[in-house]
């Protein structure tokens, strides 16, 4: 009987992770902007490490959008419009933004404070990486290595039109 008891015992210790990997995790809203934790991330054709590599990602930090999500792989989307499935271990929620070029501008003025009227802090050249402090009113706190302010929302890839961030 006690024999047979901890024969149970050990059956349900050995269960119990597979119980606890099969509760349902937190759901996050797709499409999301998201960031590469690594300097080389391979961008497969499908949601599996059995795909090609389409390409690598070679700078940690830049911002991609997920636009699909299976089990542990997410479909990304890069500001070129290229897509393709990373595994969810190179991802990071930390939020960066790519400035923008559609402007006609050569360089694009970051400002003291979220309005046009203040202080010119930097002028950024298009295609710098910036994180992404917080977005509000249409304006973006971006910061990067010798830069801190606010840039219009419109003239950044990797936050949402009129997406609040805090």
């Amino acid at each position: 009987m006690i024999k047979a008891l901890r024969v149970l015992i050990a059956a349900a210790i050995l269960a119990a992770p597979a119980v606890v990997l099969a509760q349902p995790q937190n759901k996050l809203p797709v499409p999301r902007f998201v960031s590469l934790r690594s300097d080389k991330v391979h961008v497969r054709i499908g949601p599996s490490q059995k795909h090609e590599i389409r390409w690598t990602f070679a700078k940690a930090g830049l911002p991609v959008e997920i636009i699909a999500e299976f089990e542990t792989w997410r479909r990304i989307r890069d500001s070129d419009g290229a897509d393709g499935w990373v595994h969810q271990v190179m991802l990071s929620g930390r939020r960066t933004a790519i400035v923008r070029g559609n402007t006609g501008a050569k360089t694009i003025p970051v400002y003291e404070r979220a309005n046009a009227e203040g202080s010119l802090v930097a002028e950024l050249q298009p295609g710098v990486v910036a994180s992404v402090r917080s977005c509000a009113k249409s304006w973006c706190r971006i910061s990067g290595e010798r830069f801190d302010g606010y840039i219009l929302q419109t003239l950044l890839w990797g936050v949402y039109p009129d997406e609040a961030i805090e």
